[in-house]
């Protein structure tokens, strides 16, 4: 006697759990999966949306981030009303760098430096696990191919091990980060380290969105808030205050308007803001009653554009002037 077993699956490549799973947002990841479990048919927007139970804005922001990230590509379908996507996991695109091989030999010959094997015995503890040659390997290079300090990957691999990171894929990806940034010493690391971690944890506090960590898009722009524009924390959260009173849903696009705007306009502090604010409650005494067309928001409306929708608001708040 024989038994047949049919099973549907769906099949995820390794190479999106090795390269870019753990950096995306949970979020995102859904969509990704969604997309995969459905390629061989032509979907929409809002069939994405309800069947993850997101909005359409949601689905957008992740379909922009996984076709920056070259792992899908949409393809539009002419129709005679506004054309839908037709989604398509696309193959990974090669890496521009590849980083050097070091082989056994090469880390062999490392043995004989004292600094380079107490490194590796710290980063097993830290780590907790005995690493194999790809880990070795990596420290090689790390050490004697970028030239970063045992202090420095020491203190690499506790803070990757502190916020809960064990794989050797995410701390290179942090050593090549710090390294293009010029980090070079531990003090210079910490400051980067602490400081964006604080910032970040600020603001997805504001925007109550504790239960997650921001996603790699996300962080580029509380980093473009924070490094870019120079902004301190009260005036960033200032903006998130204002995008949930105005849309009554977090939204990083909307923030990102509004300190844009207050960046051209040459804001540097609170005090900037009350003098718009005061300034424009001058010009526009009866301002009150033009703003019930903004006040309320449906679902619809949480998709509108997000560009329009912010200049207009924030042109409010300078007044114009």
């Amino acid at each position: 006697m024989t038994y047949e077993f049919q099973i549907s699956v769906t099949v995820v490549s390794n190479d999106f759990i090795d390269r870019f799973m753990a950096d995306a947002n949970g979020e995102y990841v859904k969509v990704y999966l969604y997309i995969l479990r459905h390629q061989d048919k032509k979907l929409e927007l809002v069939q994405i949306a309800d069947a993850l139970n997101h909005t359409e804005a949601d689905i957008k922001r992740a379909l922009s981030y996984w076709e920056k990230t070259g792992v899908l590509k949409a393809r539009m379908t002419p129709k005679k009303e506004a054309p839908a996507p037709v989604l398509q996991p696309a193959k990974p695109p090669e890496e521009k760098k590849q980083r050097p091989v070091y082989s056994q030999e090469q880390v062999n010959k490392l043995a004989s430096n004292e600094d380079f094997t107490q490194l590796l015995y710290i980063a097993q503890k830290y780590l907790n696990k005995v690493f194999n040659q790809r880990e070795c390997e990596v420290y090689a290079y790390l050490y004697a191919g970028l030239g970063m300090s045992f202090e420095l990957l020491e203190y690499l691999t506790e803070y990757c091990a502190q916020n809960g990171h064990t794989s050797i894929r995410y701390l290179e990806t942090v050593a090549l980060s710090w390294h293009e940034k010029s980090l070079h010493t531990v003090e210079e690391a910490k400051t980067y380290a602490t400081g964006f971690s604080r910032d970040s944890f600020a603001v997805m506090k504001a925007f109550g969105l504790t239960d997650r960590k921001p996603g790699e898009t996300e962080k580029q722009m509380i980093k473009k808030w924070f490094s870019d524009y120079g902004f301190k924390k009260d005036l960033v959260l200032e903006a998130c205050n204002r995008t949930l009173s105005t849309i009554h849903s977090p939204s990083f696009q909307y923030a990102d308007k509004i300190l844009e705007q207050w960046h051209k306009a040459g804001v540097r502090n609170l005090a900037d803001v009350s003098r718009i604010d005061e300034s424009r409650q001058k010009k526009t005494p009866n301002s009150r009653s033009r703003r019930p067309a903004n006040q309320f928001h449906n679902f619809e409306q949480r998709n509108t554009d997000y560009d329009s929708m912010v200049l207009d608001q924030v042109k409010s708040w300078i007044g114009e002037a």
